[in-house]
């Protein structure tokens, strides 16, 4: 199976500035968590937009916009930003999610086909290896390998981040044994199919998702401390940051100070850029 993908070379490239020049991404995410100190919600939605610029900023060949809620929801896709690589003109969507240390939700999975397609095997467990590979097989589960997700990951008491990207190809070839977890126990309200691989090592869980469910009882989900070894890191492990609260007051100034004044200051953020760009050797 060939597991290249335009999404996948993007991650590289990134990985690979990163590991280069890590102050930049350092400052971006310090900037991206400090909106937690305006709201618990808020670094979610300024996260898109943070990246969409950090990748036309400092990422050469690569053009990201920021595709908005209205246009997302009108899509098909789960998508937040949309990237072209400029070099082979591939264009690929990229849903981004900052989540904190744990669950992780890879796809809502609004029709419920994944787990639907699994109930159809009317068994409790699925290993035999024939069974598996017809069930990735299968269209219900095509969105498995082609959900673009970039997880934001934080720790927020160790004020620290982890950009994580689930390797859907591994967790796919790697799956030994799907188990049905029925409604009742704990404070599970739903049943869910949990993904194992031949250690017994949890990979990832398919949710209940007809009506009734909310969208954190449904869809496609892991979890980034039990299944670490099916992510990679884009930064080379967990980086610190801090909270930038003169951002807060630019925030908070801007709020109520007008077009003209924001355009000012705009330019002298754009000067600051270009000095960043400057110390670390990049040219766009």
């Amino acid at each position: 199976m060939n597991n290249f993908s335009p999404y996948k070379d993007f991650t590289e490239r990134m990985r690979l500035l990163v590991s280069k020049h890590p102050t930049l991404i350092t400052t971006t995410l310090s900037n991206i968590f400090t909106m937690r100190l305006i709201g618990n919600k808020t670094h979610g939605d300024l996260a898109e937009i943070a990246i969409t610029e950090f990748i036309n900023q400092y990422m050469y060949d690569f053009r990201s916009v920021h595709v908005g809620k209205d246009l997302y929801r009108a899509k098909s896709q789960e998508e937040d930003i949309t990237i072209t690589n400029e070099m082979t003109k591939a264009e690929f969507p990229v849903s981004l999610k900052a989540y904190g240390d744990g669950p992780l939700q890879l796809s809502t999975d609004k029709t419920s086909s994944m787990f639907q397609r699994l109930q159809r095997e009317g068994r409790e467990e699925i290993t035999a290896a024939n069974k598996l590979k017809a069930l990735f097989a299968d269209p219900a589960f095509s969105a498995f390998t082609t959900i673009n997700v970039l997880p934001l990951i934080y720790d927020e008491k160790k004020q620290r981040c982890n950009i994580l990207v689930f390797d859907s190809m591994r967790a796919r070839s790697e799956t030994a044994r799907i188990t049905l977890k029925p409604a009742g126990q704990g404070k599970r309200k739903y049943p869910v199919y949990r993904f194992y691989d031949s250690d017994g090592d949890y990979i990832c869980e398919v949710r209940y998702g007809a009506v009734a469910a909310n969208a954190l009882q449904r869809g496609l989900w892991t979890h980034t401390k039990n299944g670490l070894k099916y992510f990679d890191s884009i930064t080379g492990g967990w980086i610190d940051y801090s909270h930038n609260k003169v951002l807060v007051a630019l925030f908070s100034h801007a709020l109520v100070s007008s077009e003209a004044g924001h355009a000012s200051a705009l330019e002298k953020i754009k000067e600051d850029i270009a000095l960043l760009k400057q110390r670390s050797g990049i040219e766009k």
